[in-house]
């Protein structure tokens, strides 16, 4: 039995337990990888009833700490959810395997003949909030890439995820694969999580999943690298020669569908010439869904809105809100949005080809949409069956960070007795 107070101790053994699995990881068969991800999701599914009744403690316990409505929600699971996660395992499970897959190749003059090949990155250490499904999704896509991972899940899921989890160890087991391969952390204590931040000789890369606290900490104390995005302040940019009818349920679904996700979009801006159209009826229609829109002086001449701040570009609401603004044009947008993005997601509504071209080369945003909800902003979506999360730095992995993200590549340089001139 570990000592869950000696935290550098008991985070030092997960690391070098993780790394002893990781070697192990990247030349195991795809097979294996595939039948642990299945049984684990045949297990998630028979041990159902006692992954919800980890979860009411979990529920009880964010209760007395005062959680909101949202995180509750996030943290809650019953049986459509946990057959989401069963669906998810499997989904990964399903995939290609991308260990091993040949990026490139090429012959020299000298006769060398060069492979360029995709290998795991080795152990991963994903820190997160409230959604005890990120314990599957991380498992798996971790798994899948050949990497082993080191899962430190928010105090008021620990339950779940610890019910998740075992489900993990039965498919590994089953598969023939190291136990150590995907570990939990077993205790609440933030001291595990400062000390996961500074592993640099056993954890390769830090994923952060949750809010603007969790990332912002991650990202100011990490010596790790880390794979995250601060903030999912998305734009969807209104052009005059916008499709009205796609407009209005781009808009509304961009924004009402779920609006503590990071897709969820937090500004809109308008073309000058349809503000007494197209614009205008963009924003009554928010109102009247209950959406409090923050307009600037033009558009507040709309019933229902609130005068937008200074404040109120540039920020992520999570919420029932969003700013409004009118622009000359798409260069107008796209000023705007590179002042205030977050460089996670943007869109663009327009029939014009030339204004999309424009849109899509001039921003640089991890995602850039074009006539569709940013509610898709979604590793899943993406045909990645899950994501890690979000990525939005530029080095490594951009966007969705699913199973092929989390690889690196090594170069196989071949030859016959070849030597340098």
């Amino acid at each position: 039995m570990k000592d869950l107070t000696d935290i550098p101790a008991l985070m030092n053994e997960l690391g070098q337990r993780a790394k002893a699995a990781s070697a192990e990881l990247a030349f195991a068969p795809a097979e294996a990888k595939e039948k642990a991800l299945n049984v684990a999701a045949d297990t998630v599914w028979a041990q159902r009833a006692e992954i919800i009744e980890a979860n009411k403690k979990d529920l009880e316990f964010g209760r007395n700490k005062g959680l909101s409505d949202a995180m509750m929600d996030r943290l809650m699971l019953d049986e459509a959810r946990i057959q989401g996660i069963c669906d998810g395992l499997r989904a990964v499970a399903g995939q290609v395997d991308p260990v091993g897959e040949v990026l490139e190749e090429w012959d020299r003059p000298t006769g060398l003949k060069i492979k360029r090949v995709r290998t795991p990155l080795g152990v991963i250490g994903v820190i997160y909030e409230s959604r005890p499904n990120v314990t599957a999704d991380a498992g798996a896509l971790c798994l899948k890439s050949g990497n082993a991972v080191i899962l430190r899940g928010g105090s008021e899921g620990f339950h779940s995820s610890g019910a998740i989890h075992a489900c993990f160890t039965e498919g590994l087991k089953a598969a023939g694969l190291p136990l150590d391969a995907v570990q939990l952390v077993p205790t609440r204590d933030r001291a595990a999580v400062q000390e996961l931040l500074t592993m640099v000789d056993t954890v390769d890369v830090i994923v952060p999943r949750g809010g603007k606290g969790l990332v912002g900490l991650v990202q100011r104390e990490a010596r790790v690298p880390v794979f995250a995005h601060l903030e999912g302040i998305v734009h969807i940019y209104v052009d005059k020669a916008a499709d009205p009818q796609k407009a209005m349920d781009v808009v509304l679904n961009a924004k009402t569908r779920r609006t503590g996700i990071c897709g969820a979009a937090e500004c809109l801006l308008i073309h000058k010439d349809i503000v007494d159209g197209l614009g205008g009826d963009l924003v009554s229609m928010l109102v009247e869904a209950g959406v409090r829109v923050r307009a600037d002086e033009t558009l507040q001449k709309i019933e229902g809105t609130l005068a937008a701040t200074e404040e109120d570009w540039g920020k992520e609401y999570l919420d029932m809100d969003i700013a409004a603004k009118v622009v000359d044009d798409v260069d107008g947008a796209i000023a705007h949005i590179s002042q205030f993005s977050s460089s996670h997601t943007d869109c663009v509504l327009t029939e014009d080809d030339a204004v999309a071209e424009r849109f899509f080369e001039r921003i640089d945003s991890a995602i850039l949409m074009r006539n569709a909800s940013t509610q898709f902003a979604d590793g899943g979506e993406f045909g990645m069956g899950a994501e890690i999360g979000i990525a939005t730095g530029k080095m490594h992995a951009r966007g969705p960070v699913g199973a092929a993200q989390l690889t690196s590549f090594k170069y196989l340089v071949v030859g016959d007795g070849t030597v340098r001139a």
